[in-house]
């Protein structure tokens, strides 16, 4: 059990520290994540957990399987070559929005993509073994008007052929106040393994394809499979914040509700409690979008989404067979190379982690 005295960057064990280490140099490219289940199965399996695999989905059990669950999804953005020395971001290939009938994807969508990546190092890799195939780097991106599409060139990979998975160089930072990298959702994979380091004997679920809108259904299926009519689930995964200011106002961060509709009320009510018997500050996300909403729209401005999450579609289409709510950690630089999570929230989310599996 970590020690929670001293200072926060001691308090995160260095297991910890280097698991998420380990796992964010291993690719897991939206649509091509086998080679990161293979990874994911061994760290799993060394850590005393029960592995199986179905279409899209690992699935982690210890003895006590009911107890508590988990959900993470594992893939990361990156590029698919969709033909000769051409390449695609690899949501729009996995999630069938490249379809180039004109309505696929807004263009202020693709225009903010294509900004985010210039002169980013990447990397191609066999997608079922995870075997190294050539390094190279992004030297330009546009939009396609004739395609409605967004098309990435790179320099070093030409000889790639089509379905080849690119994914971008990365490494975990540390500094004395934050981790930063191609975080989203690696972070939050990481901290279920290492419950099972723990003692954790519950169930974690690691899904594909979330950046793709995908990851549900896979989760639903196994639900339909296996589950009964109690099915509580607990998401993780991180929430963007504009600036450090607005994500360290809070250690992790909570929801109602999303775009779908309405979470478990009980389930987080308990996440609650947790949060405050464990001294972990938190807040709910769809509150504050609409406070948020309240401030744009007196000023002429449209108001935001409150977010179309895993837990909030699953919810909507089991019509009842699977229940939940989310648990997630406040970053910043959403969805880059440099998405920062404060060395703060993530001791807070992995403490009230530790609460909801009962190993405090």
């Amino acid at each position: 059990m970590p020690d929670d005295s001293g200072p926060i960057h001691e308090r995160l064990s260095a297991s910890f520290v280097d698991l998420l280490a380990t796992l964010i140099r291993n690719p897991s490219v939206v649509g091509a994540e086998h080679s990161f289940f293979r990874v994911l199965q061994r760290e799993l399996e060394e850590r005393g957990a029960r592995v199986t695999w179905y279409e899209g989905l690992l699935v982690a059990e210890g003895d006590k399987p009911n107890s508590v669950m988990f959900s993470a999804h594992i893939d990361r953005h990156g590029l698919m070559c969709t033909g000769p020395n051409e390449f695609q971001y690899a949501a729009f290939v996995a999630g069938a929005r490249s379809d180039l009938l004109g309505n696929s994807v807004s263009e202020s969508l693709m225009n903010k993509v294509s900004d985010r990546f210039e002169s980013q190092s990447v990397y191609a890799y066999e997608p079922w073994s995870g075997a190294y195939r050539g390094k190279g780097r992004i030297h330009n991106a546009y939009v396609s008007e004739r395609r409605n599409n967004l098309i990435f060139q790179l320099e070093g990979l030409e000889y790639l052929v089509a379905g080849s998975p690119v994914a971008f160089t990365d490494k975990l930072k540390l500094s004395g106040r934050s981790l930063s990298g191609q975080l989203d959702n690696v972070l939050t994979v990481a901290a279920l393994v290492y419950l099972y380091e723990l003692g954790f004997q519950g169930t974690a679920f690691f899904t594909a394809q979330e950046e793709a809108g995908k990851s549900w259904r896979y989760l639903l299926e196994w639900f339909r499979r296996f589950g009964n009519s109690t099915n509580q689930l607990i998401v993780v995964d991180t929430s963007p914040f504009p600036d450090s200011e607005a994500a360290d106002r809070q250690q992790v961060v909570l929801r109602n509700k999303d775009a779908n509709g309405l979470f478990n009320a009980q389930l987080t009510e308990r996440v609650a409690q947790v949060c405050e018997s464990s001294d972990v500050t938190y807040m709910y996300k769809d509150i504050y979008i609409e406070q948020l909403n309240e401030k744009r729209l007196a000023s002429g401005e449209d108001a935001h989404s409150l977010g179309s999450t895993e837990m909030g579609r699953i919810i909507t289409a089991s019509q009842g067979l699977v229940d939940g709510t989310t648990l997630q950690v406040p970053t910043t630089g959403y969805h880059t190379m440099n998405e920062s999570a404060s060395l703060n929230a993530v001791h807070g989310f992995m403490r009230v982690l530790r609460g909801l599996a009962e190993l405090e």
